[in-house]
This record gives C-alpha cells, structure tokens and sequence, in this order.
C-alpha cells in the first residue's frame, strides 16, 4: 500500500527536523509541547500496527522515541531523564485542580450587576 511509504517518509522527516533540537544542548522545549507529541506519536504507532501498516508504525514509533528523548533530556526544568514525565504529570494535574477551584469560585461569586433580593 503506497500510503504506508508515504506516512514512513514524513516520519522519517520529521525525525530530521527534530534530530538538531537533540544535538543542541541549550534548546529548551516545554513539557507541555513535548509530552503531548510524543504521546501522539505512541498512538500512532499502535493504530497503524493494528492496520498492518509496518512501515508506518516503525516511522511513527522513530518520531515517539524521539519526542521522548526531547521530554527527558531538552526540557527547562531542573531535572533530565524519565523523571520529566512524572513531573509533568504531577503539574498538568496541579493545574486541573487550580482551574476546577478558579471555576467554583467564578460560580458562586454574583457576576457584575447582580443585585442582591434583599
């Protein structure tokens, strides 16, 4: 299936364009880019294995791997390794709970012009 080169190809391209960001000590990407990329990229590879599209999976699977390497070792905080991945974890869901207690408290203060029964 020609579709299955094509998607190795820009796979293949893509794993290009992000092999300078590896080799460059000083690049600094969030988290919050990098985890969802290669988060993208782990389904990827699954859904088109599933769909016996190899070559694709094995392109998908470079590009993840990279996004991971991107994750533990080029990103700004203070830690490298694997250990990014809990931290951003353990952020993403400080964030959530920051957001659901900003958005209660938005619903229980009366809006602008709201006037009082009493």
């Amino acid at each position: 299936m020609w579709q299955d080169l094509v998607f190795l190809v820009g796979s293949i391209l893509s794993i290009v364009f992000l092999a300078p960001t590896l080799r460059d000590k000083t690049a600094q990407i969030p988290l919050g880019s990098s985890m969802p990329s290669m988060t993208i990229g782990s389904i990827y590879t699954i859904t088109y294995a599933t769909m016996g599209m190899r070559f694709s999976a094995l392109g998908s699977a470079g590009v993840a791997i990279m996004w991971s390497l991107i994750v533990c070792y080029r990103s700004p905080g203070p830690h490298d390794g694997p250990v990014n991945i809990p931290v951003f974890l353990k952020d993403l869901s400080r964030q959530g709970r920051r957001l659901l207690q900003e958005t209660e408290t938005d619903n229980e203060q009366p809006g602008p012009g709201h006037q009082s029964a009493d």
